[in-house]
């Protein structure tokens, strides 16, 4: 299994570049993040170069899809993280919906696949993907549009391009739907990147009902072969879980 290990999120607080390195130490050639807005690109750039790392993604600004007061917002920053994803050599982001406004669904739903439809030619022009990412609303994300595999996979039909797939979270579908592996694997054409947390807390992946070791055996099984992002909130320092991550990939 190939691992990208979500430095905000493990690391979250920490010195950005120090972390990388801490990364790197490990053993992790692949990392991603949240924001790019408030790193020094340059930096990180020459960091990963210099390191013979990659970065797997990253997310779009915080702009809402289903909200059409806000499509050129999106589209003006959707641009923006282009060009710092070719500075990094990455060729893919995480976008998210949005909150649900309270307008009727089928007009919100018109609104997000409208403004994905009006980044398509930029996105094929730069042969870029958008990783689309449904979350939970029980526990992280009260109010975000869509909490389901099942109708993300429904937008992406609709929009039956290639620039558009997307983003499984684990840790949020066991929360929102369940039946991982079965929706896993019912979607398993769209799905471009993975994500992985204990469940419950978000945790390490030893601190969690979730059988991993089970998950990262049958995504092997299927031909899955695109990164696991580690993005989880560690109890314990960073270093342990990574390393029991590490050791494990190199059997």
């Amino acid at each position: 299994m190939k691992y990208s290990v979500c430095v905000d999120a493990v690391y979250r607080g920490k010195d950005f570049l120090e972390s990388l390195a801490k990364c790197h130490d490990l053993g992790f050639d692949c990392v991603e993040f949240w924001s790019w807005w408030d790193k020094d690109i340059d930096a990180v750039s020459e960091y990963i170069r210099r390191n013979n790392m990659t970065v797997s993604t990253f997310c779009t600004k915080f702009i809402s899809l289903v909200d059409l007061q806000y499509r050129d917002a999106f589209l003006e920053a959707l641009e923006q993280g282009i060009f710092v994803a070719e500075k990094l050599g990455c060729h893919q982001m995480i976008v998210q919906t949005g909150a649900d406004t309270g307008l009727p669904r089928e007009i919100q739903m018109e609104n997000l696949r409208g403004g994905l439809l009006a980044s398509q030619r930029l996105l094929e022009k730069h042969n870029f993907t958008l990783l689309l990412e449904p979350l939970n609303t029980k526990i992280d994300h009260q109010g975000y549009f869509i909490k389901s595999s099942d109708e993300m996979a429904e937008v992406l039909d609709d929009l039956n391009a290639p620039c558009f797939q997307m983003l499984f979270d684990i840790y949020h579908q066991q929360i929102s739907e369940g039946d991982l592996l079965r929706h896993i694997e019912k979607h398993f054409s769209k799905i471009r990147h993975i994500h992985a947390a204990g469940n419950p807390g978000r945790h390490e992946l030893y601190r969690s009902e979730i059988n991993y070791s089970y998950i990262f055996q049958e995504l092997e099984r299927m031909g899955y072969d695109g990164y696991v992002g580690l993005e989880y909130f560690p109890i314990d320092v960073p270093e342990k879980g990574l390393g029991i991550l590490a050791r494990g990939a190199k059997n």
